[in-house]
């Protein structure tokens, strides 16, 4: 294991720079950076320090994650379908509410729509893949064909409609939870 390297990394999905980093743990950028490149060593003091900081544990830090999935096959996803409005869902990450992005994929039967949704502080990106859609977002409808995107800030009521006459198909993928 390279030490250094994760504390970089952890560093850097905190969001924090090697000079706040040494702010919080009252140690210079400098010797933050020494760390990162594996040219000192800290003591075990100033360690605990800088994964408090960074939100690890020792346990945390020095677990390695080889067995994380990264290819999700069909097996994997789980499907809704909604009768009544007239769509199925499928969910393409497993548990990926828990996750900043949530991917899926929905099939729209002729005349349906999504559920309406409140105002959220959601990222939204919608792909169509096949047929038409329309985004109801407040007060304006927005259409979209296949092969082209929609992408809005979820800061208003809003709702998805097939738009075409037949089936429609969309990839749907989301920040927060969305769904």
């Amino acid at each position: 294991m390279d030490i250094g390297q994760k504390i970089r990394d952890l560093r850097i999905q905190k969001n924090l720079t090697q000079e706040e980093l040494g702010e919080r743990t009252d140690l210079t950028k400098g010797y933050i950076s020494q760390l990162e490149h594996d040219q000192s060593s800290p003591s075990m003091e100033t360690f605990f320090d800088i994964l408090n900081v960074l939100g690890q544990t020792p346990a945390q830090f020095f677990t390695e994650n080889k067995n994380q999935q990264l290819v999700y096959a069909v097996a994997d996803q789980t499907e809704y379908e909604d009768e009544e409005r007239g769509y199925q869902l499928r969910w393409l990450v497993p548990e990926s509410n828990e996750n900043e992005m949530e991917p899926v994929h929905i099939t729209f039967k002729a005349g349906g729509e999504f559920k309406t949704f409140e105002p959220s502080p959601a990222e939204t990106f919608i792909y169509v893949v096949s047929g038409r859609v329309t985004l109801q977002l407040g007060n304006e409808t927005y259409l979209a064909k296949r092969g082209e995107t929609i992408y809005f800030h979820a800061t208003q009521q809003h709702r998805i409609v097939n738009a075409a006459r037949g089936q429609s198909v969309i990839l749907l993928v989301a920040t927060a939870s969305y769904l």
